[in-house]
């Protein structure tokens, strides 16, 4: 079984207790329950199967009960709020203390970089510029960008974007991609995408004072029902992967543009019997 460092999800880290204690032994939900002290006997499958979350005195039980122990307990506790906490700003509290917690016995948190990557504009920003302005310092990239950045910004940027394999440098000093895609699937992921989107809107309402020549905006406002709402998204989905077909396919790139493909809510939802007559 993997060290308990190497997870960010504190249900699959239980999970796969689990499954090592069974493969050595009569395991169960059961005893499992039992010895973390809880006395329905399926209540560690509930939560590994997302149905309840464990309360202050069940993380502490629970730690207990799969032997953890010193920064191991430190940092399930941490591990349990991340995944439990009901805000981004508390979620992102509780993963920098894993990280922290990590840093101090130097293992990585898994997908940091990809998470990291999400986190400022300039990762993704740099990582479509720098290969374009072959041989440019930091300053000359910063001048480049439409949101202030300064040529200390970029060349941090740089530096991570190498050290993470997502940019390549030759000896020239010019830059290439290491890949064309970036994705992650944890929440930490998730949570870092979250944040860049609420940035990146930031962004183009600033963008709406450009040239109409540089940038387009539209919108629509309609009502939909959850049928249409899932065609629609799948329209989207579909539209984002033709955008990123033809960028792919350009061989004459000379600026970075970021495309928001957006749906949201306007008002709640009505309920069927909402106007009916009693």
């Amino acid at each position: 079984m993997k060290p308990i460092i190497e997870y960010t999800d504190y249900r699959k880290y239980m999970r796969d207790f689990y499954e090592e204690r069974k493969r050595t032994s009569a395991f169960s939900w059961k005893e499992f329950s039992t010895i973390a002290g809880f006395s329905s006997c399926s209540y560690m499958k509930v939560v590994c199967d997302g149905k309840s979350n464990l309360s202050r005195v069940g993380v502490e039980r629970t730690a207990q009960a799969m032997g953890l122990a010193g920064y191991e307990v430190d940092y399930f506790r941490a591990m349990v709020s991340f995944c439990q906490a009901g805000s981004d700003e508390k979620k992102k509290a509780a993963f920098e203390e894993m990280r922290s917690i990590a840093k101090v016995h130097k293992v990585r948190v898994l997908e940091e970089n990809v998470f990291d990557y999400y986190e400022s504009w300039t990762n993704p920003v740099l990582r479509e510029l720098a290969p374009l302005m072959p041989g440019a310092t930091p300053g000359e990239m910063a001048k480049m960008c439409y949101p202030p950045a300064t040529a200390a910004d970029v060349q941090e940027t740089l530096r991570f974007l190498t050290n993470a394999g997502l940019l390549l440098k030759s000896e020239n000093g010019t830059y290439t991609q290491a890949q064309s895609y970036v994705s992650g699937s944890t929440e930490a992921t998730r949570l870092a995408i979250r944040t860049a989107h609420r940035e990146m809107a930031s962004f183009a309402a600033k963008a709406l004072d450009l040239p109409v020549t540089e940038r387009n905006f539209s919108g629509v406002t309609l009502g939909v029902s959850e049928g249409s709402y899932a065609q629609i998204v799948r329209e989207l989905d579909e539209c984002r992967r033709r955008i990123i077909a033809i960028a792919t396919a350009d061989k004459s790139i000379n600026q970075v543009y970021r495309v928001n493909l957006q749906m949201f809510p306007l008002t709640r939802k009505i309920e069927e019997n909402t106007h009916e007559k009693v």
